[in-house]
């Protein structure tokens, strides 16, 4: 088994380093953001009424990825942190609370599906055909749930060992799945019945699930820097409580993204369903620019954790830097492509001549706000790697409630086009703060760290 004190984020140059963990989770995420895009273009296909129930669901299955990234960056950051201060005892045991706080995630889950789902979108929609659609792929992705969470939860106990090559794995296994079943369940071919968006569900739940059966197979069956153990396992509400310091805010602040979204639904749905269609899209398509930058942290933040417990201050800051020139350069490319291609992204999902007519504007606008995100992005990895998840969670609740949303409402009575200035808006503010943040966190707890032993620097 690997020992804490050879790990490679100790010792290998940074750039190379950076780049060896950070590809493979990059890859996987630019996947999986095309299973996405995947996924809304076939349900497009089906109606305009599918694409809106599907969006609509955004917000909850948005929820639900909170839960399982906030929990897993929580286990990751304590994880990471004990291997850099030498103390493996403390790892695996962060690394089996996080399976257990991911399967009693998917308890609450599973309850919420089942007693709330037609409750949630009888809220946005009196639309009847709407409704009835969202309750289909809500009650699945929901109560069969347990498949994402425990996948993303060994899948972040691998990252914090530095193995990133697992993770990669399962998620391009979950995607492949969702992406070949799609078509098959959606539409009804090679004999199956055409189930509409109860087949999307469907399809993506039985690629989580694929995934999960992998991810539970290479975590005991293969040696890793953590060790897994239910022998006389006895809960403890210390270590829980260490891994939610980070992990809550980091939950609270993904979790914002729903409110956010539920909160402009309705703001939007006063314009038109239509309206409701063009930002459910956005999310899809911009989570092809964002998530190849999550798969970036994914490098970043174990790193920046194992030095800040190994008191690197020099490797630390280095990751932070390349972290924030590669995430600019990615936010750059997606920048212009918006700004290029809008009409082009939109017909990917059937857009109707109404949905282009106020979608082109809607997604130049709004990917203004792409390369100030880059750098926020950094900002929040590295407070949550040294344990400070709150500085995250402020930097959140400034960009998706504080600011805009007063302002996407106050823009809305100028009309439908004003609304999407909010986004670049919030983001600038966000990024303002959050430079005032780090200055104060490298002054008080970076600046004069002191390596517990030398090591090859990066």
């Amino acid at each position: 088994m690997e020992k804490a004190k050879e790990n490679k984020m100790g010792t290998a140059p940074m750039l190379k380093l950076l780049i060896s963990m950070s590809l493979p989770s990059m890859f996987s995420m630019l996947v999986q953001s095309l299973y996405n895009i995947v996924d809304s273009m076939f349900v497009a296909q089906v109606s305009e009424d599918a694409l809106t129930a599907v969006s609509l669901a955004f917000p909850v299955q948005t929820v639900l990825m909170a839960v399982a990234v906030g929990t897993g960056v929580g286990v990751n950051s304590l994880i990471s942190r004990r291997l850099g201060e030498k103390n493996q005892d403390a790892a695996d045991t962060a690394a089996t609370h996080g399976i257990v706080l991911a399967l009693f995630s998917w308890v609450l889950f599973a309850l919420f599906g089942i007693f709330f789902t037609r409750t949630f979108f009888s809220a946005f929609s009196d639309n009847p055909v709407i409704v009835e659609m969202g309750c289909q792929y809500g009650y699945i992705v929901t109560i069969f749930s347990f498949g994402m969470l425990v996948q993303i939860a060994i899948e972040k106990i691998l990252q914090a060992t530095g193995n990133m090559i697992y993770p990669m794995i399962f998620i391009l296994v979950g995607a492949v799945t969702n992406i070949v079943l799609d078509p098959i369940l959606i539409f009804g071919y090679l004999g199956m019945p055409a189930m509409g968006v109860a087949g999307a569900a469907i399809a993506t739940v039985a690629g989580q699930i694929l995934a999960m059966l992998l991810s539970v197979y290479v975590i005991f069956r293969k040696d890793h820097a953590v060790r897994i153990s239910f022998k006389g396992f006895k809960f403890s509400f210390k270590t829980a409580k260490q891994i939610y310091a980070v992990g809550l805010p980091s939950i609270i602040m993904q979790s914002i993204t729903s409110v956010l979204t539920a909160a402009l639904n309705a703001i939007l749905a006063g314009f038109s369903s239509t309206a409701v269609s063009v930002l459910g899209v956005y999310y899809k398509l911009q989570s092809f620019v964002f998530m190849p930058v999550f798969g970036l942290t994914h490098g970043v933040l174990p790193i920046v954790g194992y030095n800040y417990g190994a008191k690197n201050k020099k490797r630390m800051t280095e990751a932070f830097k390349y972290g924030c020139i590669i995430g600019g350069c990615i936010m750059l490319v997606g920048n212009l492509i918006f700004l290029i291609f809008p009409e082009l992204l939109l017909k990917i999902f059937s857009a109707s001549d109404y949905m282009l007519e106020i979608g082109i504007p809607a997604l130049q606008i709004i990917s203004t706000c792409f390369i100030p995100a880059a750098v926020g992005i950094m900002f929040s990895t590295v407070f949550q790697a040294v344990g400070q998840g709150g500085k995250s969670l402020f930097l959140s609740a400034l960009r998706q409630l504080v600011v805009i949303l007063p302002v996407a409402y106050g823009l809305s009575k100028l009309g439908l086009g004003y609304v999407w200035y909010a986004f670049p808006i919030a983001e600038v503010v966000s990024l303002v703060a959050g430079i005032f943040l780090y200055a104060s966190l490298y002054r008080k707890h970076i600046k004069n760290l002191q390596p517990l032993e030398t090591s090859v620097a990066g």
